[in-house]
């Protein structure tokens, strides 16, 4: 009779055991995520906000700083060393994405591109592989939008303004947005002979300082200059240039695009023609592709091949409280 008694005991034991083993077999999620600046302010937030997808869905996140195409290989080699079932990459170049794409392939790794779409072989953009990016072109018009709408509220004319069209075209996500912007100042009624470009070498302050000085030296004697450029850093640059050629902040409009690499710019005691950006979410690039990937390998759940993410307009007013909304600052 003892011995009947203790079976359902013995049979619950067993089940406890045989779940605790398969739960201890269930391997645990790991996911990188590389950058190709990881210095910059944009990816530091992406990957904050990648930490906190990690920390409320409980996985375990690899942070990788992928400068060169070098790095990006030999990063995704040591996540499959280390157990990782996937990665979320934006990378240092978008025509690595076959090479990419394939390596991710050969070590059995989810792939999700951020930021930059691959460019394919053919110079298309690789539609086959899973992406959370920009709506760059809307973006663009957006700041051409602004441009034309503060130019209108100034009262200043076409015949004595320019726009100084900062360009690094050599990233599609980068010549969509100045394309787009140039575009919405045409649709304005803009005079398209008062639009110059100043292509930049290098994605950043000095690169877009050197490019809009050469520009300012052949476009002499203009009262107002309109301003706008793929990112914070290309208008920044050209904000100084203009400032070097005495131009005050007042005869000049300047937006930029990403919004966290200018925040500095904001909280200056003197205002500077620096105007505004269009802030884009770092928080849905860095949780949202984290979570995409999380529930991808966890549940199975595959997420979208395109999804795109679109800005709002931060300025000197209202830059804290857009912020604080974004879960940027507290």
């Amino acid at each position: 009779m003892k011995f009947t008694a203790l079976r359902p005991v013995r049979t619950l034991l067993a089940l406890a055991c045989a779940t605790l083993a398969a739960h201890a077999a269930a391997p645990a999620v790991k996911i990188g995520f590389l950058v190709k600046q990881p210095e910059e302010p944009w990816f530091q937030l992406e990957w904050k906000f990648a930490d906190q997808a990690a920390k409320e869905l409980g996985f375990t996140l690899v942070k990788i700083g992928a400068t060169d195409g070098e790095k990006v290989l030999a990063g995704i080699d040591n996540l499959a060393a280390a157990g990782a079932q996937g990665f979320v990459i934006c990378t240092p170049d978008t025509r690595l994405g076959p090479g990419i794409a394939a390596k991710a392939r050969a070590n059995k790794l989810k792939l999700i591109s951020v930021d930059d779409q691959f460019i394919g072989a053919n110079g298309k953009p690789m539609t086959n592989v899973h992406h959370l990016g920009i709506s760059a072109g809307k973006i663009g018009e957006s700041v051409g939008q602004t441009l034309a709408a503060e130019m209108k509220k100034r009262g200043w004319t076409a015949a004595d303004t320019a726009v100084c069209a900062v360009t690094f075209e050599e990233l599609a996500t980068a010549k969509e947005r100045t394309d787009g912007a140039i575009a919405a100042l045409t649709a304005a009624s803009f005079p398209k002979d008062r639009i110059f470009k100043a292509p930049e070498r290098t994605a950043d302050i000095p690169g877009a300082f050197d490019a809009v000085n050469v520009l300012l030296t052949q476009k002499s004697g203009i009262k107002h200059w309109l301003v706008c450029g793929p990112n914070d850093s290309a208008v920044l640059g050209a904000v100084r240039a203009l400032e070097g050629r005495g131009y005050a902040a007042d005869s000049c409009v300047a937006i930029g695009i990403n919004g966290t690499d200018c925040i500095v710019e904001l909280e200056k005691a003197k205002p500077t023609s620096f105007y505004g950006s269009m802030l884009l979410s770092a928080k849905a690039h860095g949780y949202q592709t984290s979570e995409m990937m999380f529930r991808w390998i966890k549940e199975g759940k595959e997420p979208p091949l395109d999804s795109r993410t679109v800005g709002v307009l931060i300025t000197r007013e209202n830059f804290r409280q857009v912020l604080k909304e974004q879960g940027i600052r507290d």
